[in-house]
């Protein structure tokens, strides 16, 4: 592939269909019986997974299997990858090799060993014995092969070193700060295999739950005809704008990226037709594929279905996935708002050239794309009322009624869609390129947000489970791949009815097959990964970790979210997003939350669980290994080395972002009400946009030197204004903690007190601090205040001492670090009350003043330089 891209010869359509099968779903495809054979089995996982996200899963299947399904789960995956997964490139690709045979079916089989001997397992209370170890540390070997032929070698290599240190923990070539008693293999073995503490964890358990069902859903919608559809509509409402491919390019990723959870496929969906017209209007090789990879890439980190890792955040953080999206859909909706910016600043700067010969309305498309969204959106939060209308009118018979309403919908939409011609995909490289009108297509694929408005509908309005509002997704997915066909030739006048039936059949097959497919790598990922999650429980390294980090960092909190970023980009090189996610957030994610609890800083753990997911998904893009670089490369002809430096470039934002999501949790819509929501995605759209035209170099015109700070300054001002409203006005009165039970007393209920406690660490012994926040309660007195916040607190000549908080009590967890019990007292050592502070939004006035002086002087220096707007 890479001598392809530096001889700068773009691959063809099946070269490209190749590279996506051998990163994605299996670079081996068996003809004939063979063949016939492995795509039964991936149906049959598919179904599987289907049948037990399902509400009648419980009735349909035994206890056992849904108790057990994360064991069949990575059965499936085990056999599919040693036999979709050639062992080596000289290895062959038209059939498989008997010894891939043996393993797939070993590796079934031990995946399957807590299955098979259920009842033997749960007797020993979960501890090995001799047979149990062995066939364990076999199932490890066979795992981590698969991973390594799915995955590439860097996950094998990682879980591997971590097994390694799990044995020889205590060795003299293990650095004394890591190093620990070692372990037994019955242990280790039991550990990671036979518990739900390594392997078969919650990793596991969301990659079978949650994340399977989302895959399947977008594979169908795919085969559907969803993903051209959303291409085409793109095209047609940017394409004529100037650099209007590019534009496309990113609107068309995002809705492909809802269908695509991988940044390889979703890259040479979108690319082979989106490059080619990118090149034509003036980008190079390199910028068009860094274009596809920023948008395409990003497409992980866009509610409502985000990448794999959102899953995980659900059980890590304990929040639902209502709440994760909500924090996680302002970053994103700016990040593409930037990027769309980003392609208008290189068009401009280029003065390159518009497709077609349509006249250009920038702000009626801006309002047509806006509508676009708002209606969608109000079809999605609308479609609660009609839901409570049926279910108070008909309790009883509610689902049957809603049922046929969504199916009388879903007629009429086709029947709509019958009326025009069917969606072909174009051919970019033609002489002359017809763009799509959105009054002649728009009708074509309606019918595809159906399944969408579903899933949003379950996800948010009646809070259902990700697994759940996926299943009625993807059961009306399967319903639109059977009758979209035949029902469109009925209103067509067609007599091909059992041909057209056939089809989608064929469809719904082809669709179960990419499903699991795509599967089988994620899967692999969220096992192989559980190694390492159960070497930190085991271990206890994670606290080490923490120590290391610290001391590297010097307790400087930024300097340690630099070091928790560059470790995420080198783990991703080698790394898929999602195990890159699942290692980072384990070993991370406490460590980075209790340095800002010493640094007087209380970061929200979601937020640093999105911050290691940015920079997960960043790693496709980074050079010397971006996956998705390299397939851009191949469909562009540049040189990927360069595309995946001028990818980074264009995600600068993406960078940005997460360090300012976590000194402003407002960003994360984190405990702000409407108005301030409102607020802050007003000024944080700016704010990117400017940070954008600052890093670009361009904002109305070329810009100088100290233009470009400025910019950068006032994008920094809008984003964080509390920064200097807090050095203009503190926002804390300090109080002797002597006087904290009187000052408490008298303190407004509902205000928030920061306390800085300080004592020796329950580990080390050695002196720390940590920040808690507590809230002044309705109580009368301070005494009872304090005692309601789980605080026990006495007076030692002017040392107020803290005693161990009660269990269950509002600090309990907070303050559990502590070794009260010591020769060191654990002490109250600074309060701080909440004081009166002009609001924070002030600051946006100078920073839009200073904007204001910028644009003025570009503005001038434009019109004499006759720059095209």
């Amino acid at each position: 592939m890479s001598s392809d891209t530096q001889s700068n010869r773009p691959l063809s359509e099946e070269e490209l269909q190749e590279l996506v099968a051998s990163s994605d779903a299996g670079g081996r495809n068996p003809v004939g019986n063979v063949g016939i054979f492995l795509a039964v089995v991936a149906a049959l996982w598919s179904v599987f997974q289907v049948v037990l996200a399902s509400p009648l899963s419980n009735v349909v299947l035994p206890g056992s299997v849904v108790n057990n399904s994360r064991q069949i789960h990575l059965a499936f995956a085990m056999f599919l990858a040693f036999a979709a997964y050639p062992a080596l490139k000289s290895s062959p690709r038209n059939y498989i090799p008997i010894q891939d045979w043996i393993m797939g079916a070993l590796g079934a089989f031990v995946a399957l060993y807590g299955y098979f001997f259920y009842d033997k397992i749960v007797n020993a209370g979960g501890l090995a014995d001799d047979t149990d170890k062995w066939v364990a540390l076999g199932g490890l070997l066979l795992l981590f092969e698969a991973a390594r032929r799915a995955l590439g070698p860097a996950m094998a290599i990682i879980a591997t070193i971590f097994l390694a240190y799990v044995f020889f923990g205590a060795s003299e070539w293990v650095p004394e700060v890591i190093r620990w008693k070692g372990a037994s293999l019955k242990k280790a073995m039991s550990h990671m295999w036979i518990t739900s503490e390594g392997v078969f964890g919650i990793a596991l358990g969301v990659s079978t739950k949650f994340v399977f069902l989302f895959v399947l859903f977008g594979a169908l919608l795919d085969k559907a005809g969803a993903g051209n559809y959303f291409i085409k509509m793109a095209f047609g409402a940017l394409g004529h704008l100037r650099g209007g491919p590019a534009k496309a390019a990113v609107v068309g990723s995002a809705a492909t990226g809802l269908i695509s959870g991988s940044s390889i496929a979703n890259v040479v969906t979108t690319g082979t037709f989106t490059i080619p017209l990118m090149k034509r209007v003036g980008f190079s090789s390199e910028q068009a594929g860094s274009v596809e990879v920023a948008s395409s890439v990003n497409g992980q980190i866009m509610p409502p279905v985000m990448g794999a890792a959102a899953f995980l955040m659900v059980e890590y953080v304990g929040i639902s996935y209502v709440e994760v999206i909500t924090h996680a859909f302002l970053p994103a909706a700016i990040s593409y708002i930037a990027l769309v910016y980003i392609v208008h600043l290189e068009a401009v700067k280029r003065n390159m050239p518009t497709l077609g010969n349509r006249e250009v309305h920038l702000a009626r498309t801006v309002v047509g794309m806006l509508s676009f969204f708002l209606v969608f959106a109000g079809l999605c939060y609308g479609s609660q009322f009609p839901v409570e209308a049926v279910t108070s009118w008909a309790p009883s018979s509610a689902g049957l009624i809603l049922s046929l309403i969504v199916c009388a919908v879903y007629v009429a939409l086709l029947y709509l869609a019958a009326q025009v011609p069917d969606l072909e995909p174009d051919d970019p490289n033609a002489k002359e390129v017809e763009l799509p009108v959105i009054a002649e297509i728009y009708k074509a694929g309606l019918h595809y947000l159906l399944p969408i408005i579903v899933l949003v509908y379950f996800l948010m309005i009646e809070q259902k489970s990700p697994g759940l509002s996926a299943f009625w997704a993807t059961a009306l997915l399967f319903v639109i791949l059977l009758t979209q066909k035949p029902l469109k030739a009925l209103f067509r006048g067609q007599s091909n009815l059992k041909d057209n039936f056939i089809d989608g059949v064929a469809d719904l097959w082809q669709g179960l097959i990419d499903g699991a497919r795509n599967m089988i790598g994620i899967a692999l990922a969220t096992a192989t990964a559980g190694v390492i999650v159960g070497t930190v429980t085991l271990t206890g390294v994670g606290q080490v970790m923490a120590d290391l980090v610290e001391f590297l960092s010097g307790g400087n909190l930024i300097l340690m979210l630099v070091m928790v970023g560059l470790l995420s980009l080198i783990l991703g090189m080698g790394l898929p997003t999602t195990a890159n996610y699942i290692v980072v957030s384990s070993l991370m994610a406490g460590v980075v939350v209790e340095l800002g609890a010493q640094s007087g800083l209380i970061v929200p753990l979601i937020a640093v669980h999105l911050f290691v997911f940015y920079f997960g998904i960043m790693a496709d893009v980074t050079p010397p290994v971006g996956l998705a670089s390299f397939a851009a490369a191949a469909v562009s002809g540049g040189d990927a080395i360069k595309t995946g430096f001028t990818a980074f470039f264009y995600s600068l934002r993406t960078v940005a972002l997460p360090f300012v999501f976590i000194f402003n949790t407002d960003l994360l819509l984190i405990d702000v009400t409407w108005v301030e929501g409102i607020t802050v995605a007003i000024f944080a759209t700016i704010a990117i946009l400017v940070f954008t035209a600052g890093t670009m170099g361009y904002f109305l015109t070329h810009s100088r030197i100290y233009e470009s700070i400025a910019l950068i300054a006032v994008a920094f001002a809008l984003f964080r204004p509390d920064y200097f409203m807090d050095r203009i006005a503190p926002p804390y009165t300090s109080v002797e903690p002597a006087a904290f039970v009187e000052t408490i007393g008298q303190t407004p209920p509902g205000s928030e007190v920061r306390l800085v406690v300080s004592g020796p660490d329950f580990d080390t012994l050695e002196m720390t601090d940590t920040t808690v926040v507590v809230t002044v309660g309705n109580e009368e007195g301070g005494e009872a205040r304090v005692d309601a916040m789980g605080l026990l607190l006495s007076d030692e000549d002017g040392l107020i001492r803290l005693e161990e908080p009660l269990f269950g009590t509002p600090v309990a967890d907070e303050l559990d670090m502590f070794d009260y019990y010591g020769d060191e007292a654990v002490r109250l050592t600074s309060v701080s009350l909440p004081s009166s502070q002009p609001p924070k939004q002030l600051m946006y006035i100078p920073a839009l003043i200073l904007l204001g002086l910028i644009a003025f002087l570009q503005r001038g220096r434009a019109v004499r330089q006759e720059v095209p707007a």
